[in-house]
């Protein structure tokens, strides 16, 4: 069993500039985050070696350009089940088919 404490950290994407973090903390602390974004229908994803990452970054930081690709996977994939596509995506689904 892992000693270590249990660590959770949020991120917030604005669409424009690259995602920051909201919130970070371990044991109670992380907890508490967990819930209230599962409260809020917020995604939650369960990665300890990704909150280790984040936890290093201080509140309102950007994440570093080594993180982009796996922050926007989890971003795309929280839209998808959402039903949602950012505004430039607009009839993406369209214009996909159109080029087949």
């Amino acid at each position: 069993m892992d000693d270590k404490p249990k660590k959770a950290v949020a991120v917030r994407y604005d669409g424009q500039d690259a995602p920051r973090i909201t919130a970070s903390g371990e044991g109670h602390v992380a907890e508490q985050i967990q819930t209230l974004a599962q409260d809020a229908g917020v995604l939650v994803h369960h990665d300890p070696q990704l909150a280790e990452l984040l936890a290093k970054l201080e509140l309102g930081e950007q994440i570093p350009p080594q993180l982009y690709l796996i922050i926007a996977e989890l971003i795309a994939f929280a839209y998808l089940i959402e039903g949602r596509f950012p505004e430039q995506w607009h009839n993406i689904h369209q214009r996909l088919n159109t080029k087949a």
